[in-house]
């Protein structure tokens, strides 16, 4: 079908306030707003004032008043356990108001925090809604994160009650949490006032008396008891929760997202950018503790009455590269939302894609890519292994939904590999120059977007409003700063080529390390790869690209480097100055997939660093350092 993005976008442009009063109407209010846009509020503007609501009620109680209380609403599928179990709305239902109960009990009310340190199962779903229901704010935490660094987050959230688990895991592998919340609440010096433990058989732990309580225990009691635990109304603009992400300073960010202006984003996104309709399976193969977790494991899909993937595993080996063709093929998944990471580790493991054929995707529609920037070899290996269409797009933390997509709701637009699309309703995109002028098509920049920012997006940091200001609105006045570097063509496309930080300057040239990792990524021997800017006396930084090769590559090494080289040569040209190719077995990354490129420069020009406090495998720095080393960089 033609696609109607061109018509829906200038609507958005012609009257913002009108567009977003519309798709308020797919939510349930307990109270009308007084405004939809209220410019004087909050730090740039708050959304839909005035209004009251429950993200809970919008979830999960609305779907059952309205008889569709049977329906499956989360499949949790963990290849790590081998078990399976599908919840219907209702069954959704009463474990929320039980955890609810038990939360009160405690004394949570509205307004406290409440933080969650998980692992991938239901009940870190059913935690967020809880705290959703009682007005609660709730502070995902990655499950099995660093003891100092869930402390730093207890300071800054300052929580009620903790929400954790007896341990989580990973393939071949138990990691205890109780230690690490134990040692976390030693190092911390705000104390909350009780722990709510999930006990998993894995790997049970002792509950410390007079604070931890039984998970289990306690919901099972409150289901006996038929406790009953309304929806608390809170006002649109009321934190729904605290994500916190890293800062520069090492302090981490917390991004606040609000209630109701998250909701009418997100329920809109779904069938008009994801082009998922009410009752289909979308799966989002990410974490809980990510944002993506939060936007489309949990929220949107259930707000949508969509049935929601819960997935405690990884791309390859749970067991093999197939596993995702399983999960697609059993749950009948129409449409995919993971990181272009799992695809290469996919490619890399299988690269004629065939376990494909084991499974039967026929209800498949779409694949969509986003958290890093996908690289357009992995796009067209996905493209013909699973002849489905894949769209990357473009988003942040901070956004909370997508910034740039190719909507697939309104009819995809043609497809431009290494962009992430056009920009969607709410997002006034620019590209400037480092004075905040607006540059040419074509020219690269940074990537900013004229305020005010539309309906969830963060309205601001957890209890740092100046930080905010200084971090994101301060240095483009009148724009939000994204941190990204690209540029817009003549269509109207984004490009995305790199955190503005990764932008290198090679002898007074401004270049895109993303630019030079599309062309060293489709080099046929290479899986995986990151170039990264590394210092030199004559030109201050040339390029140097860490390579991951497929499996069964049994070249020399050289050729494959000459190769490389030339290739860069040919499409970027000789002022890129790529001469260094470091092959390795892998690369550091974030549990999210995201790849380490800042702490791979520091250890290359032998700068202080710090442990990322996200990494996935600390061990993989340990070889890059070696890799290097025995090329004599870093040494």
């Amino acid at each position: 079908m033609a696609s109607r993005y061109h018509e829906v976008y200038a609507r958005w442009k012609d009257d913002p306030e009108a567009f977003w009063a519309e798709a308020a109407r797919e939510i349930d209010w307990f109270r009308p707003w007084d405004k939809v846009f209220h410019a004087e509020g909050a730090v740039y503007g708050q959304w839909f004032t005035g209004a009251e609501t429950n993200m809970c009620f919008n979830c999960i109680d609305r779907h059952v008043k309205g008889g569709r209380g049977e329906q499956t609403a989360l499949i949790y599928d963990s290849p790590i356990t081998g078990r399976q179990k599908k919840f219907t709305y209702a069954e959704a239902l009463a474990e929320v108001t039980a955890l609810a109960a038990v939360l009160t009990d405690l004394g949570v009310a509205k307004g406290d925090r409440v933080i969650i340190y998980m692992p991938m199962v239901p009940e870190a779903a059913w935690a967020m809604l809880a705290c959703a229901r009682i007005g609660a704010i709730h502070s995902v935490v990655f499950g099995g994160f660093a003891s100092k660094e869930l402390a730093t987050r207890i300071d800054d959230a300052k929580p009620k009650a903790i929400i954790s688990a007896s341990c989580g895991l990973e393939p071949g592998r138990v990691i205890a949490y109780k230690p690490l919340l134990d040692r976390a609440i030693e190092l911390a010096s705000h104390r909350p006032d009780a722990c709510v433990i999930l006990q998993r058989e894995e790997e049970t732990c002792e509950l410390t008396p007079g604070r931890d309580i039984d998970y289990a225990e306690a919901v099972a009691g409150a289901k006996t008891d038929g406790r009953s635990v309304d929806c608390v109304a809170v006002k649109s603009t009321d934190p729904l929760y605290v994500l916190y992400t890293s800062g520069t300073t090492g302090q981490p960010k917390g991004v606040v997202r609000d209630t109701g202006g998250h909701m009418v984003a997100l329920k809109w996104s779904m069938e008009n950018e994801f082009g998922v309709k009410p009752g289909e399976a979308f799966w989002a193969a990410s974490d809980v503790g990510w944002v993506v977790g939060h936007s489309y494991i949990v929220y949107a899909p259930l707000l949508h009455g969509a049935t929601s993937i819960l997935f405690e595993g990884k791309p390859v080996g749970t067991p093999d590269a197939g596993v995702f063709w399983r999960i697609i093929s059993e749950h009948g998944v129409v449409a995919q939302f993971t990181a272009p990471t799992a695809f290469r580790a996919i490619k890399k493991e299988d690269p004629r894609g065939e376990l494909v054929g084991q499974y039967d995707l026929s209800k498949f529609r779409t694949l969509f890519l986003a958290g890093e920037r996908a690289d357009p070899d992995t796009i067209k290996w996905a493209e013909k292994v699973l002849n489905v269409p894949v769209i990357d797009h473009w988003w942040q933390t901070e956004t909370g939904s997508p910034m740039s997509q190719n909507p697939v709701g309104l009819g995809i637009l043609p497809v431009k590999y290494g962009s992430p699309g056009v920009p969607m309703p709410g997002f006034d995109i620019r590209v400037v120059d480092d004075a905040g002028h607006k540059v040419a098509a074509g020219v690269l920049g940074n990537v900013v977007v004229k305020l005010p920012l539309p309906p969830g997006c963060l309205p601001t940091l957890w209890n740092a409003d100046q930080r905010f200001r200084d971090a994101y609105l301060a240095e483009f006045p009148g724009y939000y700063k994204t941190a990204d570097a690209g540029f817009i063509d003549e269509d109207g496309y984004l490009f995305i080529m790199a955190r503005t930080d990764d932008i290198i300057n090679v002898a007074g040239h401004r270049l895109s390390t993303g630019g030079m990792e599309e062309v060293v990524a489709e080099h046929p021997d290479v899986a995986e790869c990151a170039v990264v800017g590394i210092a030199d006396p004559m030109k201050g930084q040339v390029p140097c690209a860490f390579v991951v090769l497929k499996s069964g590559v049994d070249r020399g090494l050289g050729e494959i480097e000459r190769e490389v080289v030339q290739m860069v040569r040919e499409r970027i040209g000789a002022v890129a100055a790529l001469k260094t190719v470091v092959p390795v077995k892998r690369l550091p990354k974030t549990r999210s997939g995201k790849i380490l490129r800042a702490t791979m420069q520091k250890i290359a020009d032998k700068e202080e660093w710090q442990m990322p406090a996200t990494i996935d495998d600390p061990a993989i720095l340990d070889e890059i350092k070696v890799s290097l080393g025995e090329r004599g960089i870093g040494v």
